[in-house]
C-alpha cells in the first residue's frame, strides 16, 4: 500500500498560502489634543458633554475612591467625581 505524502497549504482569502510574517498591528487612533486639567472643578455633566464634544470616544465617571483596572485605552477620559464636580481627570 502506498501513502501519499503530498502537502497542500491552506489557502487564505487572496488564494495564497497562509504563513510568513504577520501583518503589523494597526495604530490606535490618536486621542484628542486636550488638557485633562481643564476639567477640574467643572460640573460632571458639563465636563462629560465638553469631553465628548472635543472628540473623546469614551468618558468614564468614577467615585474618587473607586477601584479601577489600570489598562490604558486610547480615546478614554476618566473623571473622579465628588459631589457632582470633577475632582481628578486622566487619560486612558
Amino acid at each position: 500500500m502506498t501513502v501519499s505524502r503530498s502537502w497542500t497549504p491552506f489557502l487564505g482569502p487572496a488564494g495564497r498560502p497562509y504563513g510568513g510574517a504577520m501583518p503589523s498591528l494597526p495604530k490606535p487612533p490618536r486621542p484628542p489634543e486636550d488638557d485633562p486639567d481643564t476639567y477640574l472643578g467643572m460640573a460632571a455633566d458639563q465636563a462629560e458633554e465638553r469631553a465628548r464634544g472635543r472628540g473623546w470616544r469614551t468618558v468614564r465617571r468614577l467615585a474618587p475612591d473607586a477601584i479601577v483596572t489600570m489598562e490604558f485605552m486610547p480615546g478614554r477620559l476618566n473623571f473622579a467625581v465628588r459631589d457632582g464636580a470633577v475632582e481628578r481627570c486622566w487619560r486612558g
